[in-house]
């Protein structure tokens, strides 16, 4: 069968995995209600297409924190690679590099920072947990850092693993055969078994519940990479982030797999690039399936989206070839939908491009005539 867009791969990636692998890229937290909100909210947000505009050529390309990119679609990080496909992030890094893109890599991945950069060039951040020994994070950091990366995605949104029920249900452990690379000779990078998910024992045990605003200055006083902070749904929070230094903000709801009952990503959006002011760049993921969603958030105010899932699913499907596809696939459809609203450059891309279910006036809404 003929793949035509990215959401055909999650059905493909469903029969070759094991279920407890599946299930764990596939699944959200408690209801799943932010899970399918996710993806739903965007039917909310319809196009203003402008007609009749010379669209001839049309310019994708952008700048995340100065490197180019060829488009505004970037790479999640995604953990444990190598559970969906045996070149795991290695396959990730090289289709991200054929598109001209940026990969997240996940701290969290079954190939090491020194073993994603010997893949060959490409603009890469690191996504960063926060560990309780503060000494394996500036070491990591380090790593990162002489590996080559451009910046750091620090997670703020998991002092805790997120209830994750198919998880618990799978008693979800990382394959015997298979390591958390970047913390291999810390004794961090094996994951015992436990009575419900390996990794919400992992977290417990590991990752540090007392992170606050100050620890994102101290991250400052290690490294010199850009910080963006990624899990941020409030205004509040945008302010605090910029005050704290960050050079850009990621709006995340860890793909619904924390807090269930926040909003979609694409919902909570337009909140925190108003709160930004332009002071920093904005940037969503969550959700994003077509290049039709690609615009919307772009029309909402941000820089650009990572996607997250789609790469898993295509990666296990067909590997590097899979993720490449997944990625031409969305560009192509990006591209179409830029032509189809009458936009040649994303600078051209407004807010007027589109109008939003909670902003269009029902029957009931009407102002009453006067007498």
């Amino acid at each position: 069968m003929e793949i035509t867009n990215v959401t055909e791969y999650e059905a493909i990636a469903k029969q070759k995995l094991p279920k407890m692998v599946f299930d764990y890229y596939a699944s959200g937290a408690e209801d799943q209600w932010t899970l399918y909100q996710n993806r739903h909210a965007f039917s909310k947000i319809l196009f203003r297409p402008r007609i009749l505009i010379d669209v001839s050529k049309i310019d994708m390309t952008t700048t995340v924190l100065g490197f180019k990119i060829s488009m505004p679609i970037m790479i999640a990080p995604t953990a444990m690679q190598k559970m969906a496909h045996p070149e795991g992030e290695y396959a990730t890094a090289r289709a991200a590099s054929a598109a001209g893109t940026i990969m997240t890599l996940s701290s969290w991945a079954t190939s090491s920072v020194e073993e994603v950069a010997s893949t060959g060039p490409g603009i890469r951040f690191f996504q960063l947990y926060v560990y309780k020994n503060r000494h394996v994070v500036a070491q990591l950091v380090r790593r990162a850092e002489r590996a080559g990366f451009k910046a750091i995605a620090l997670t703020v949104d998991t002092p805790r693993l997120g209830r994750r029920e198919a998880d618990i249900k799978n008693r979800f452990t990382l394959p015997p055969f298979l390591t958390l690379k970047n913390f291999e000779g810390l004794d961090l990078g094996k994951m015992d078994k436990a009575d419900d998910s390996g990794l919400a024992s992992y977290v417990a045990g590991q990752i540090d519940r007392t992170l606050s605003w100050k620890d994102v200055k101290w991250l400052q006083t290690i490294t010199n990479l850009p910080i963006l902070v990624k899990g941020v749904l409030t205004a509040e929070d945008t302010r605090l982030a910029i005050q704290a230094g960050a050079a850009g903000i990621i709006v995340s709801n860890h793909g619904a797999r924390q807090l269930d009952y926040v909003p979609a990503t694409i919902m909570a959006l337009e909140e925190v690039v108003k709160a930004a002011q332009g002071r920093v760049p904005v940037f969503l993921d969550g959700g994003v399936r077509r290049g039709t969603d690609v615009f919307k958030a772009l029309a909402l105010g941000a820089s650009g989206i990572f996607i997250g899932r789609p790469v898993v699913f295509s990666l296990a499907a067909e590997g590097e070839a899979g993720v490449r596809k997944a990625l031409q696939m969305l560009r192509e459809e990006f591209e179409l939908t830029m032509a189809l609203s009458g936009c040649r450059s994303l600078k051209e891309i407004t807010r007027d491009h589109i109008v939003t279910e909670w902003e269009i006036p029902h029957p009931g809404s009407r102002p009453l005539p006067r007498l």
